[in-house]
């Protein structure tokens, strides 16, 4: 039932988006039909210390190298975040999103078109997975090594505040599509009907959808994303305030043009994002949303210290066992851009 409100709901958001003229941020429209959803088994109980007798250190190994590549440039840090959210909305977590294209199918989530060009941190996983199979071949999975790469990415951009056990034991997917991305992954001009239903039908909540749009603290955005956005009208109550709008648009030379996402603290996960959101200098509609009446007391509630931090932790976990694969409908990869 939460799968079809969320098709329902993006529907509509799509049929208004087209009445006024707005772009999708990912510079195309959406297909006007949600693909169909393939069953597959019970998902299995993730648990924590799973690599303890099979590939001991293989969490540290994940942590050394993120921490590396986060030192040399700390965007890889907030896309290796954006990359376990990518891949958890579509399939469940099983690293389809890392599947590259083969003559047998040649589109695959990462050429979706909320992915195409902005999705990073591959080079990351590729090379986490030839450490981790020259200690422990064939024993860890491609998409442990994006949720652990997900939760070390958080430890080190909140400047080592935010860690948390992150449980494993997921299974690699066999099944990628590029179509399958338009109807899972929520849009940047989404309103709050079209992100709680998204997220419902990713079991999770309201709070828990306002607590993972909190990682929009770091990053970059295209500015193709918020075109709707601008230039700003002054008769919507959730526009830009004034002086961030022209911020912005000067920045904002081309829809190719890139800005931080946080322009206060853009390289720090912190709760800075909800002072944004209530100041309106956020970039999204979906941002803006979060203004809504069903929930800008959350938001407020994450402005509290420490709030935000401790629901974040709970809220990646529950996000890492969405629709995880099983040794019955999935595989350890040998190399995570293909399947075996």
């Amino acid at each position: 039932m939460a799968s079809k409100l969320a098709a329902l709901a993006l529907l509509v958001a799509l049929l208004g988006c087209v009445a006024h003229t707005c772009q999708a941020g990912y510079g195309f429209p959406y297909p006007s039909s949600a693909p169909k959803k393939s069953s597959s088994p019970a998902a299995p109980t993730l648990n924590y210390a799973h690599y303890y007798r099979t590939c001991k250190g293989a969490e540290k190994i994940v942590r050394d190298v993120v921490q590396e590549e986060i030192k040399r440039n700390r965007g890889i840090g907030a896309g290796l975040i954006r990359l376990f959210f990518h891949d958890c909305f579509v399939q469940g977590c099983d690293a389809s999103v890392l599947l590259d294209k083969t003559p047998a199918n040649e589109s695959t989530e990462k050429f979706g078109l909320p992915n195409i060009g902005s999705l990073r941190g591959f080079e990351v996983i590729d090379k986490i997975k030839t450490k981790l199979e020259a200690k422990c071949k064939g024993v860890v999975s491609c998409a442990d090594i994006v949720a652990f790469a997900g939760r070390d990415a958080t430890y080190f951009l909140s400047n080592k505040k935010v860690y948390f056990e992150m449980p494993a034991g997921r299974y690699d997917g066999r099944v990628s599509s590029a179509s399958e991305t338009l109807f899972n992954i929520p849009p940047p001009f989404a309103n709050i009907t079209v992100l709680e239903a998204m997220f419902a039908a990713k079991g999770l909540n309201l709070d828990e959808m306002v607590t993972l749009s909190g990682a929009h603290t770091v990053g970059i955005s295209h500015c193709s994303s918020f075109g709707d956005r601008l230039p700003r009208n002054a008769s919507d109550p959730m526009a830009m305030n004034p002086r961030f709008a022209s911020s912005v648009t000067r920045k904002c030379k081309s829809a190719s043009s890139t800005v931080d996402q946080d322009f206060k603290t853009p390289n720090k996960l912190d709760n800075q994002y909800y002072k944004n959101v209530l100041n309106h200098e956020v970039l999204f509609t979906s941002d803006a949303a979060l203004e809504s009446s069903k929930t800008n007391r959350l938001v407020k509630q994450n402005l509290i210290p420490n709030v935000w931090e401790t629901k974040f932790k709970q809220a990646m976990r529950n996000m890492g066992s969405i629709a995880v694969k099983t040794k019955a409908n999935g595989e350890i990869r040998k190399n995570c851009r293909l399947i075996n």
